[in-house]
């Protein structure tokens, strides 16, 4: 099977991936295909195991900031996209952001950790923060929209994928009022997110049913691709918690994007350090193929 190797640099790390791909190519027998001058580049190759191939790439990088994927070389355009939206797509925990104003940020952003690194139940863990905002007043979700930070690439990423006829979908554990306006500027296709519950302009403390769950992402992506009529090896999620993983483990490829350090020990691919047009590079687009936004 031929295989390619994918090798981005964060931010910073420019100036070491030329020295780091000289390495790994020689001990490839690959010759350096650069989709982007000192910032991604492809080494195919065959015969070699993949998991021996990263794990020397892995020890060439050493400390640099550097990602590395490794996957097969035919089918690597995908053309659904579904991603989860905090800590991905945009770079908050939007319930971290409303416990501030009730002086519980630290408090809930202890639960959100523990529920993303999978170390206690989503479902539980979302009732139990959404519960401690009963009674707040809804302006302070436009308040707290205010603060809603754009993952860098987010835009590049939605908008060459959008170019290039891909069927994006953003399915979020969040709100619906978080969720909306992003999905919106980007321009997903499709939106799934949970609704919090609002009565007489104050938040109720409790998320209306169905709640978004591990199972609502994965079976949209498989929904989504069924109805696209794409195959599921033609799929590609990114997301960076454990609520993320049964969609990732079903994707074409699944890629932890700077994820919790059990999400990303579990998952086939990750990214750590670059931004999110690195989900571009890992699919061979070239620097001359990203549509950047002017807005």
């Amino acid at each position: 099977m031929s295989l390619v190797m994918t090798l981005i640099a964060g931010a910073g790390a420019e100036q070491f991936l030329p020295d780091v791909v000289a390495s790994i190519a020689g001990t490839l027998h690959a010759q350096p295909d650069w989709l982007a001058p000192s910032r991604a580049c492809d080494l195919a190759f065959d015969g070699i195991d993949p998991k021996v191939a990263e794990s020397a790439a892995r020890r060439a990088i050493g400390g640099a900031s550097i990602d590395v994927v490794v996957q097969s070389a035919a089918g690597r355009r995908k053309r659904v996209f579904v991603a989860d939206l905090e800590s991905t797509i945009i770079e908050n925990e939007m319930l971290d952001e409303l416990a501030e104003f009730v002086g519980l940020r630290e408090h809930v952003g202890e639960i959100t950790r523990r529920a993303m690194n999978g170390e206690i139940d989503f479902a539980a863990a979302l009732r139990e923060r959404v519960g401690l905002l009963k009674g707040l007043p809804e302006t302070i979700l436009a308040e707290a929209t205010q603060r809603i930070r754009l993952m860098p690439g987010a835009r590049a990423l939605v908008a060459t994928l959008r170019a290039a006829g891909v069927v994006t979908a953003l399915v979020s554990s969040g709100f619906t009022v978080f969720a909306e306006p992003i999905a919106t500027e980007l321009g997903f296709d499709r939106l799934v997110a949970n609704r919090l519950d609002i009565l007489d302009g104050r938040i109720v403390g409790t998320v209306a049913m169905p709640i978004v769950t591990r199972e609502t992402k994965r079976d949209t992506l498989i929904a989504l691709a069924g109805e696209c009529g794409v195959p599921i090896e033609a799929t590609l999620a990114a997301g960076d918690g454990a609520n993320d993983l049964p969609m990732l483990q079903a994707a074409g490829l699944g890629v932890a994007f700077h994820a919790k350090p059990a999400v990303a020990a579990a998952a086939r691919s990750r990214i750590d350090h670059a931004d999110l047009t690195a989900l571009l590079y890992v699919q061979g687009y070239r620097e001359g193929e990203i549509v950047v936004p002017s807005n």
